[in-house]
């Protein structure tokens, strides 16, 4: 975005019209009047591999009055397409020109930021190479693939002083915020456990049976892929049945809800700058882990109706914190449970806010664009997080209690576990 201040612009176009002796009459849309953004307060604003869940994010950025949207890239002409024409109906006057390559998004000098709403395979690679390109980003979860590739993204992100936003908006959302605020204000008394509600961990799945590869205009198969390991081409993939497979999603499903919950918990214990030192995973429903104080971060299998002990009726991603002198829930139906009606004495939310609605997170990441400073889910935040979901996940893959050291983010005297904290990307897609 253009770093004048308005009065400067101002200044400038009317000396300039002096100078040549026009009139100094500026219209309104030049300097923000009448309700309209000046171009010097306008983000100019990028889309990568947006899909469903990407359209939902696109649709809060829209909503955005300074928010002017002009291209996205999708491997698939369909996808990219379709966000076209969602685009063109709902702001007939704005330029939304799709392509192919992500790089003609980068590479644009005009945009400012750039939403990453392609499947996890991409989310740190194409985020780390948008920032060498000078661009804010917003990157839907999970972030990463891997421990190195959390700590990779976060590195680079600080390199180059770009501001991030992990798509985890449930920091945004007024009864997690309620939550976690109880957890930080003592009225819990001191915490003792952090739950974290997952879906049911489970191994990759196998390939699915190869099919003719489309025409490159239709589907760029190989970019589709990109840094994950080649396999035959099943346009299954590309509707959606990437989850499950190994290089396409991450964590054998632990951090499809943990990247948001686990990140809960850390907040709500203040932990956003470490990990669990200790991980054991019980079950394909369950892993423990410790944290260095002795608090503990309890993982577990939870679902609508309330699987296991959660409370049935909070709905998806939901959290518990319990202190000695009380507890409290929450979930993305928007309600809270506590062990105390006293404790929401002077609390305010909106219970019809559902959690996975990223518009104030969205609201955080543009203001945070203008001011430079670090969003909420900003990439420190996602990184501790992201380790400790993917420590968790191979503790399960494992089967066994893994020590882990959180300055030095490695596992403690476990050669094969360390391993599993890294995988080569496929090239050209080295960062």
């Amino acid at each position: 975005m253009t770093k004048q201040r308005n009065t400067t612009r101002r200044e400038f176009v009317k000396k300039s019209a002096l100078a040549l002796g026009i009139p100094t009459i500026i219209p309104s849309s030049v300097l923000g009047l009448n309700g309209q953004v000046a171009p010097s307060n306008q983000v100019v604003l990028g889309g990568v591999g947006i899909g469903r869940r990407g359209r939902k994010d696109l649709s809060c950025f829209l909503k955005q009055p300074e928010v002017r949207f002009v291209t996205t890239a999708d491997p698939q002409k369909e996808r990219r397409e379709s966000i076209q024409r969602y685009v063109s109906k709902l702001y007939p006057n704005q330029e939304c020109k799709p392509v192919q390559d992500m790089y003609d998004v980068f590479q644009r000098e005009d945009i400012d930021v750039v939403l990453i709403a392609t499947g996890d395979r991409w989310h740190a690679t194409a985020s780390m190479i948008a920032a060498q390109h000078g661009k804010d980003i917003y990157s839907e979860k999970p972030c990463t693939m891997t421990i190195r590739e959390s700590q990779e993204l976060d590195d680079t992100i600080l390199r180059y002083g770009r501001v991030f936003q992990a798509g985890t908006q449930r920091r945004s959302v007024d009864n997690f915020k309620v939550a976690a605020n109880l957890a930080h204000s003592g009225k819990l008394g001191k915490l003792t456990s952090v739950y974290a509600g997952i879906i049911r961990l489970e191994a990759d799945q196998p390939w699915l049976p190869a099919k003719p590869e489309p025409d490159k205009s239709e589907i760029d198969w190989n970019r589709w892929l990109g840094p994950s390991p080649w396999r035959p081409f099943n346009k299954a993939y590309c509707d959606g049945r990437w989850r499950g497979h190994h290089g396409l999603a991450t964590g054998y499903k632990l951090l499809e809800w943990g990247s948001h919950t686990i990140d809960l918990c850390q907040w709500a214990a203040a932990k956003d700058g470490t990990t669990p030192v200790e991980y054991e995973a019980i079950d394909d429903t369950s892993v423990h882990a410790k944290y260095a104080d002795g608090l503990k971060l309890v993982m577990r299998l939870a679902g609508f109706k309330g699987e296991g002990d959660w409370k049935p009726g909070l709905g998806s991603c939901p959290v518990r914190f319990e202190g000695d002198e009380g507890w409290v829930e929450a979930g993305d139906f928007g309600k809270i449970e506590v062990s105390d009606p006293k404790l929401l004495e002077g609390q305010t939310y909106d219970p019809e806010l559902y959690g996975t609605d990223p518009i104030k997170h969205v609201r955080n990441f543009l203001d945070c664009v203008k001011t430079r400073e670090k969003p909420v889910c900003n990439s420190t935040v996602a990184r501790y997080g992201h380790v400790a979901g993917h420590a968790a996940a191979i503790s399960w893959k494992l089967g066994r209690k893994l020590q882990f050291d959180p300055k030095a983010e490695a596992f403690v005297g476990d050669d094969e576990a360390n391993r599993m904290r890294s995988r080569a990307r496929r090239a050209p897609w080295h960062v």
